[in-house]
């Protein structure tokens, strides 16, 4: 059909298109225009064709050419929580700085990502992803920055540092006296957090301590609030919990709090991204600040630097964390809020322990 012939920057037509789904050309045209008369066992091959063949519709293609979007996408899981918030203002901050327009996919709202993915790269001259683990989605010739993720081939990748944060936090706890720690978060779904599970586990091992596995918990406020209803239940105990994130944490800290139990006498909670609550809460939240506008900045800064020529880094570049101390954790009050950061280990209180 016309307008549908040109070749993307790798090679493929929509003939070889055609040819390895097995299909005509016509068949191929109608799946790339989103038609509904396509069945779906014709349209999957269709598409996994297309993506094996890293094949562009030819606008795509044209407009990869001359870089005539002046577009940076931006694939985020979803948009609830102040992490999102202030992730998509970072990017677009400094997109509309560069004159950049942002295009946003919010994947997890769509039945096939993948080929809203697919979508999006017609229409952009790069995409920034949230995660590592959805790097697959974006099978494009085109420019790809990952944000909180680890590199892949073809992608670079920007991170706050987590491992070492996670470490100093931990040891925080076990100054405090602290014997059973629990690390709240799903490892295995982002490599931030699992990054986070790794300096847990070096601060219990350079105390010849054993680490508890970690209780996989998604980073929802009702998460949070069910894991508490576990530890008053005592289907689960701790004397202290690190949770993945400060959504958690607040959650966890609140629903303790209202079934009697003294936080953090008897059970100290710390969480991780410093949204502004934690500040403000009673007792303030322990937890370590990432600069999270700031990896929006950095991550439309080097995207807009790849799309116009730069060569990709081999190594992540990773933004620091700083760990904040309030008296979640067993610190006494600060005399003034919103906290400053302090030494690791300043404070030690002697835990009282639930039983």
């Amino acid at each position: 059909m016309p307008g549908t012939e040109d070749t993307t920057p790798r090679g493929a037509t929509i003939y070889s298109v055609a040819a390895a789904a097995g299909v005509s050309i016509a068949t191929v045209s109608r799946v790339v225009a989103g038609s509904t008369v396509v069945s779906e066992t014709t349209r999957t091959k269709v598409l996994a064709a297309m993506d094996s063949l890293d094949y562009l519709p030819s606008g795509a293609a044209r407009s990869l050419a001359v870089r005539q979007h002046d577009t940076h996408g931006l694939v985020l899981p979803e948009l609830n929580g102040p992490y999102y918030a202030e992730l998509l203002v970072g990017f677009e901050t400094r997109a509309a700085q560069l004159q950049q327009s942002v295009m946003v996919v919010i994947a997890n709202s769509k039945a096939d990502r993948a080929a809203a993915v697919r979508k999006l790269a017609t229409r952009v001259d790069g995409i920034a992803m949230l995660g590592s683990d959805s790097v697959h989605l974006a099978r494009s010739p085109k420019p790809v920055v990952i944000i909180a993720g680890e590199t892949q081939p073809g992608a670079e990748a920007v991170a706050a540092e987590n491992v070492e944060s996670a470490t100093k936090l931990t040891e925080h706890l076990l100054n405090h006296g602290r014997t059973n720690l629990l690390f709240l978060g799903a490892i295995d779904r982002a490599a931030d957090v699992r990054e986070r599970y790794q300096g847990f586990v070096a601060a219990h091992m350079a105390r010849d301590l054993v680490p508890a596995q970690p209780v996989a918990v998604e980073f929802r406020e009702h998460a949070g609030a069910g894991i508490a209803d576990r530890i008053l239940s005592g289907d689960l105990t701790a004397d202290a919990l690190f949770c993945g994130n400060d959504e958690i944490a607040l959650a966890v800290m609140t629903r303790l709090i209202d079934g009697g139990v003294d936080v953090p006498a008897d059970i100290a909670v710390v969480g991780w991204d410093d949204v502004m609550t934690s500040r403000y809460v009673r007792p303030g939240l322990t937890t370590v600040r990432q600069p999270v506008q700031q990896l929006g900045a950095v991550a439309a800064d080097r995207l807009h630097e790849l799309v116009h020529g730069a060569n990709f880094r081999l190594e992540r570049q990773i933004l620091p964390s700083e760990l904040v101390i309030r008296s979640s954790c067993g610190c006494p009050p600060p005399h003034s809020q919103p906290a400053t950061p302090a030494k690791v280990g300043q404070h030690q209180n002697r835990p009282r322990g639930i039983r």
